[in-house]
């Protein structure tokens, strides 16, 4: 959505500096017209919602919905990337398997966040409702240090 408002009002900016050049106001129509069109489509995007009530977690994307028993989650990790995931383990440290978010026979052991959804945040989350971060070590412990 950023992106899209920026390249608006580069457009505009480009049409107001000099409006009587005909290529800076084909220039400031097209850039005008991207700029829209990538507002309109980051408008529409589902963001993710992750929530704990009446004991169990729910994450949310639209008409996707994940509900499982807070009892039954272990630890969380979170995939690093451009597209950011959230990783839930049960008790005893194996991956939970979701269905895919897009309606795929295809399952996957996270649940895609946004680009913009801040790891911090979500650790804190995670820290307020009480589930640990997964421990990544080969030895439990001792920090990794063998």
């Amino acid at each position: 959505m950023w992106g899209g408002g920026a390249l608006i009002l580069l457009g505009i900016a480009t049409i107001t500096f000099s409006p009587t050049y005909w290529a800076n106001l084909v220039l400031g129509v097209l850039l005008v017209s991207v700029g829209s069109a990538l507002a309109w489509h980051g408008h529409r995007m589902d963001v993710p919602v992750i929530e704990v009530e009446d004991g169990e977690f729910r994450y949310r994307r639209g008409r996707y919905i994940v509900r499982i028993p807070f009892s039954e989650i272990g630890s969380y990790y979170v995939l690093p990337g451009r597209t950011r995931s959230l990783g839930l383990c049960d008790l005893s440290g194996r991956p939970r398997v979701f269905p895919s978010v897009e309606g795929r026979r295809a399952s996957r052991p996270y649940l895609p966040l946004t680009g913009m959804t801040s790891p911090a945040k979500i650790e804190a989350f995670m820290l307020t409702v009480g589930i640990p971060p997964r421990d990544r070590s080969l030895t439990a412990g001792n920090g990794g240090k063998g």
